[in-house]
């Protein structure tokens, strides 16, 4: 059977749950979400950390301000032993929680988006005057990817559209299997969008 591919993102609706700030490095400026977000090992020094906006329930994985990954050591694990050549692991302290975090920077791209199959796509034109975007997604709605190009990436950010974080059947699996919270996964393959927190 061919691999079944997951968008992978914070569930914002898990009741009494924490909510992250912004990612800061050890002189207290924010770090650049872009640096994070763009597929490529980021070069960062010193201890970086994030404040706990509001308090609540400490979740496995979520995202700091502006959609940055940040996992507990359990994650960091399966992700590790996985999907080792797919991602970077940045140490940061969240808050005062006493349990290591870690940012989860997936270090691949691939170009693979399936615009007939999407429900819809958008690109960046001329006309929008931001030449430096022109060919680019500018917006994606029931994404669907082609597998036939993702090779044997396990965890990858898709090309043009960096926003999604997308992660293979087996490694939601082993992520739902460890009992992870915080998770919410939508299907990028098949025929039409259906969240799924299950098979």
């Amino acid at each position: 059977m061919p691999m079944r591919y997951f968008d992978l993102s914070e569930d914002v609706y898990i009741p009494g749950r924490w909510d992250l700030g912004k990612l800061v490095d050890p002189r207290g400026e924010e770090v650049w979400s872009w640096s994070l977000m763009r597929g490529e090992p980021a070069d960062l020094e010193g201890q970086l950390s994030v404040p706990i906006r509001a308090a609540g329930k400490a979740l496995d994985f979520c995202h700091a301000a502006f959609g940055i990954p940040v996992v507990n050591a359990r994650v960091a694990a399966i992700f590790s032993e996985l999907a080792p050549r797919d991602v970077q692991l940045i140490p940061v302290e969240v808050g005062s929680q006493p349990d290591g975090y870690f940012v989860l920077n997936v270090t691949r791209v691939v170009k693979c988006i399936d615009d007939e199959a999407s429900e819809e796509v958008q690109y960046w034109t001329l006309e929008d005057g931001i030449p430096e975007k022109v060919g680019r997604y500018c917006a994606v709605a029931g994404m669907r990817i082609d597998t036939s190009k993702v090779g044997n990436a396990k965890v990858f950010r898709t090309w043009g559209w960096h926003v999604a974080l997308i992660v293979s059947e087996d490694l939601k699996q082993a992520l739902e299997g460890m009992g992870a919270s915080g998770m919410k996964f939508v299907e990028v393959t098949g025929s039409g969008p259906t969240a799924s927190g299950g098979p």
